[in-house]
């Protein structure tokens, strides 16, 4: 990782136990386990924000923000102009490479991750808006009872959430004076309407003759829409032409059957119905085109030009062009290009130099780093050193397509192939992302000293002199996760005098056995074996002394005798060692339970039910081996092995080599003596094996071939393009391997191509609204004028860089789709209201003011009814006056105090690096505010200020680390003569706080001292 990031750091915090009135107390007085003050940490690398990154959505639709009870409801009363709402877009983590999506908390390391939400303005909602009910119609019968109806017309439709519009139609039944004769039968009215006719073209004006037109509703489906005139030409009429006839569009009519039946099935005047305009059984339409193609090219050259194993055949391609694009509903294009099969056997064709089938898989690198870093949040690493993190993380690896090589070749089968297009490969992209664990640090844990054994030889096979040791140990009951700290001593010893290294032990002792009687004095047998400091049976000709007796005294107690309890456990010693002037003592005590009967034994005197012993008796002296951290692993010359890749398999060999360490010989608070102080048996060793760091070479894949170049040509004024081609690093090199190349990544410029022709859509002046013809709108409807809807056409042409015609494939190659060439209009007609043009609006007194304008109703509009209905055309307009006075108001929270961006010096790794980050200081915090004019309506935000958020100074305070006072005098001794105890301490004179460094723990060994 270098000396700049990675691992090995070390994060603190305070711990201190606090009493519920909130003063603090020793941690003694807290219950459970103590919460850790220490952690490693991980210090992010640059390059780790290279592999990820945001990719955010566009924005959704403005939808309105929910009520305290989570239901979205339209606010009309309380809207002004508009309300409150909120747009949501997506957010993910990414991987550059392949834009495959990854846990979130990668990217939230690099940067703050983009908002999902951000408030916006939903237009107050407008309800439907209808007219009023025109008069009944008559009544549908003239006898008996009848229908009658009235309907009514939506002026305006409802937007953003407004009210729907409500029915538009009202039925009721109507009463006539006079009775119905008998056995005349009531019927029921429907309104049938037929589909459109084809779209057929007009007659000449000048061969239609007087005549009438009429609907034929008899006669098969077929023909049940055609029109019956009596006398009738077949002259065809074009409207207009433009430069290329192909081009023309032609505007015919088409009709529908309108028709009312009676419940029996019968026709019915249309006007039983309906009383109101009935639906449009007319209007202009286009005449359809087909489409028209040019002839096929020739045939492309076979893609197929050698003979491959998996006899898979070639192909060849033809092409034609646009003629003419379907309208009006005309026969779709047929396809533009055209392929079949070309040597398909291949048999007089060379053979291909491979001929292998050509197959494609997916390959990984190696997964890189456990990185924990990238699952942290932004507040913890602001506030935290990330030099040395342990714990979940993940890791990365790079994946890409290459092709299977030939495993008949001899070497092929090892061989690294080039990265191919991710398309080849037909299978499932292997994962990119994987979690991972990174083992936390753990230190060496010990059990307790065990008791110290007896006086020993240090070598019992020759023993020599008489001088010995006695000796305590202490086991590992876990090794430190880090090798090189390793575990403090195991054994201590002591120098003793008559050492003896074989004793006579008694492992069993049988039962008591009275002289006399029951109970009272007795005998009991015991066998005696010699042994050694272990516990095992030895020779009894190693046991110098003389065995214990086979028959000891014991005493069987009466029924009468005075009852005692057990001994009680041996107090703690007085003394952890001896010395001229003190030796260590411990009593244990016994009480008495049952005072003795008539004859019974009597109780021992109040002196006997103590008994004290010596202990610790060994002098103050204690010496044990002290050995240094393991050498860093060297070669060992006498072993030979080669140490690196291996030529075949690239597999790392590696060499073995020995580690070497200091072991010396340590007096307790003294410090090194010599050797022979310490017994030679428990020397550590100071030379082991071990493996030496296996050599990696850098592996990377062959470059890709170059991306394409572009082979038409290139659009004018754009930049040179250029082809690119790049490796892959597939194992990186370690331990003075050989290392990657500086280029992974190669770009050059294309050879030059030409210049893209020009060519462009060139659009007329829309024509004269074509109106279905008089001679069918008056044999359907009657006489009347030539008004309402039609259709206007313009001419479209393709033209080239100098206005030169072209053919139309060419502008929908180069120049995208063809414009609309038709399109609806509207002819007025005589009985339409007509209106001037709106006035200027009324000048505005202030912000809080309406202004006005209007018009008025020209002609004969002033004398028609329908005219008159101000809902449908209003004649005056109001609307509140624009006030260049705004009013900005505070929106939402302010957020986090943001410090300057600064980027950490490096430093040695450890807490003090993550002091040395600016974490602490002045910064700047932001407020949205939202703009409202005086009437408290919510406006463009820019209007208040320029950027829709205000700022103002903040300031996160430094951390401050815990200050403690010096050491008070020392304390007169505890005791006025012997051992006794001296105590001096501190006391807090400041509190660590916003992360500084913690108080020390109080350690009541280093505040203490021992006096005579």
């Amino acid at each position: 990782m270098g000396d700049n990031c990675g691992p090995g750091g070390v994060q603190t915090r305070m711990v201190w136990c606090v009493h519920v009135e909130g003063w603090t107390t020793h941690h003694s007085n807290c219950d459970g386990e103590r919460l850790e003050s220490q952690r490693r940490c991980f210090k992010v690398c640059e390059w780790h924000q290279e592999l990820f990154e945001w990719e955010v959505s566009e924005w959704g639709a403005c939808v309105l923000v929910p009520h305290l009870s989570n239901e979205v409801r339209v606010r009309t009363a309380e809207c002004v102009t508009a309300q409150h709402g909120i747009q949501r877009r997506g957010v993910h983590c990414v991987r550059r490479s392949n834009r495959t999506a990854v846990t979130e908390h990668i990217c939230d390391y690099f940067s703050q991750r983009p908002p999902t939400e951000q408030a916006c303005l939903v237009p107050c909602p407008h309800d439907c808006v209808v007219s009023t009910f025109n008069a009944w119609s008559g009544c549908s019968k003239t006898c008996g009872i009848g229908l009658q109806h009235r309907t009514r017309v939506v002026l305006a439709t409802p937007v953003y959430g407004g009210a729907s519009c409500p029915n538009l139609t009202q039925i009721r039944t109507c009463e006539n004076t006079v009775p119905c004769p008998e056995g005349e039968e009531e019927h029921r009215y429907s309104l049938k309407v037929g589909a459109w006719s084809e779209c057929r073209l007009p007659h000449s004006k000048e061969v239609w003759l007087g005549g009438r037109t009429m609907l034929d509703f008899s006669g098969d489906a077929a023909r049940k829409n055609s029109v019956k005139r009596h006398v009738q030409t077949t002259h065809r009429h074009h409207h207009h032409h433009h430069n290329s006839k192909s081009w023309d569009i032609e505007i015919g009519y088409q009709t529908r059957q309108v028709r009312c039946t009676r419940s029996d099935g019968k026709n019915a005047m249309l006007s039983l119905c309906i009383r109101d305009d009935a639906p449009v059984t007319f209007q202009s339409c286009v005449m359809p085109r087909d489409c028209e193609t040019s002839d096929w090219s020739k045939w492309s050259p076979c893609s197929k030009t050698c003979q491959a194993a998996d006899l898979s055949p070639g192909y060849r391609t033809r092409t034609r062009g646009l003629k003419q694009i379907p309208i009006g509903g005309g026969q779709e294009c047929p396809a533009l290009e055209e392929k079949e099969a070309c040597n398909i056997v291949g048999d007089l064709l060379p053979k291909c130099p491979s001929l292998c089938f050509t197959r494609y898989a997916w390959k990984t690198t190696d997964w890189g780093d456990c990185l924990v870093a990238p699952l942290l949040n932004q507040q913890y690493r602001r506030h935290n050193n990330l030099s040395a993190l342990c714990g979940g993380g993940v890791q990365t690896r790079e994946t890409y397509c290459t092709r299977v090589p030939d495993i008949s070749a001899p070497y092929h089968a090892k061989q690294v192939s080039r990265p191919v297009s991710g398309r080849l490969c037909m299978e499932d992209v292997p994962s990119a992302v994987q979690p991972c664990y990174i083992p936390c640090p753990e230190q060496c844990l010990l059990s307790h000293w065990s008791a110290w054994g007896p006086c020993l030889h240090d070598d019992c096979l020759e023993p020599q002199g008489r001088k010995g040791f006695r000796q305590r140990i202490r086991h590992v009951l876990r090794e430190p996760s880090v090798a090189s700290e390793g575990c403090p001593h195991l054994t201590e010893s002591i120098p003793c005098e008559d050492p003896t290294c074989f004793a006579w032990s008694v492992p069993s002792e049988g039962p008591c056995v009275p002289s006399g009687g029951t109970c009272g004095p007795g005998k009991r047998n015991q066998s005696a074996v010699c042994a050694n400091a272990q516990g095992e049976e030895v020779p009894s000709e190693l046991c110098s002394d003389d065995a214990a007796p086979s028959q000891v005294s014991c005493h069987l107690p009466c029924p009468r005798d005075c009852v005692l309890s057990s001994w009680s456990d041996w107090s703690p010693c007085s003394h952890s060692c001896s010395t001229k002037n003190s030796e260590g003592r411990q009593s244990r005590t016994r009480t008495v339970l049952a005072l003795p009967g008539e004859g019974g034994k009597a109780c021992p005197a109040a002196t006997a039910l103590e008994h004290w012993r010596p202990c610790n008796d060994h002098p103050c002296i204690m010496f044990h081996w002290e050995t240094s951290p393991w050498g860093s692993c060297t070669e060992d010359s006498t072993i030979t092995s080669l140490n690196g890749t291996d030529g075949w398999t690239r597999a790392p060999t590696c060499a073995i080599g020995v580690q070497t360490r200091k072991v010396s010989c340590v007096k307790m608070n003294v410090g090194q003596v010599i050797p022979k102080r310490c017994p030679d048996s428990s020397r550590p060793e100071t030379v082991r094996p071990c493996l030496l760091p296996c050599k990696k070479d850098c592996i990377v894949t062959p470059f890709s071939e170059w991306t394409l170049c572009p082979v038409t040509c290139r659009p004018d004024n754009s930049t040179p393009v250029t082809q690119s081609r790049y490796r892959i690093i597939i194992q990186r090199s370690a331990n003075e391997g050989q290392e990657c190349p500086d280029t992974l990544y190669e770009e050059r410029e294309c050879e030059p191509l030409l210049v893209c022709p020009t060519y462009r859509w060139k659009t007329h002046k829309w024509n004269q609204c074509v109106l279905v013809p008089d001679s069918v709108r008056q044999g359907v409807t009657g006489p009347g004028e030539s008004c309402g809807r039609g259709l206007e056409t313009r001419g479209v042409t393709c033209v080239g860089e100098d206005d030169d015609l072209a053919d139309v494939w060419e502008c929908l190659r180069w120049a995208g789709a063809m414009p609309t060439r038709v399109r609806q209009c509207q002819v007025p007609c005589r009985e339409d209201c007509t209106l001037s043009s709106w006035s200027k609006f009324t000048e505005c007194s202030d912000c809080r003011g309406w202004r006005s304008r209007k018009r008025s109703l020209t002609g004969r509009s002033k004398k028609r009814e329908k005219c008159q209905k101000s809902e449908m055309y209003p004649l005056v307009e109001t609307e509140a006056c624009p006030c260049g006075e705004f009013l900005s108001q505070p929106y939402g929270n302010w957020s986090d105090c943001i410090l300057p961006e600064s980027r950490p010096h490096s430093s040695v790794h450890g807490w003090r690096e993550h002091r040395d980050v600016k974490e602490c200081g002045q910064g700047l915090r932001y407020h949205a505010v939202v703009c409202m004019d005086q009437e408290g309506r919510f406006v463009d935000p820019t209007l208040c200020t320029s950027r829709g958020y205000v700022e103002e100074v903040c300031h996160i305070p430094c951390p401050l680390d815990c200050k403690l006072s010096d050491w008070s005098a020392w304390s007169l001794c505890s005791a006025p003569c012997g051992g006794g105890v001296k105590v001096r301490s501190k006391w807090l004179r400041e509190k660590p706080f916003n992360g500084g460094r913690p108080c020390p723990k109080l350690d009541l060994k280093n505040q203490m001292s021992k006096g005579t």
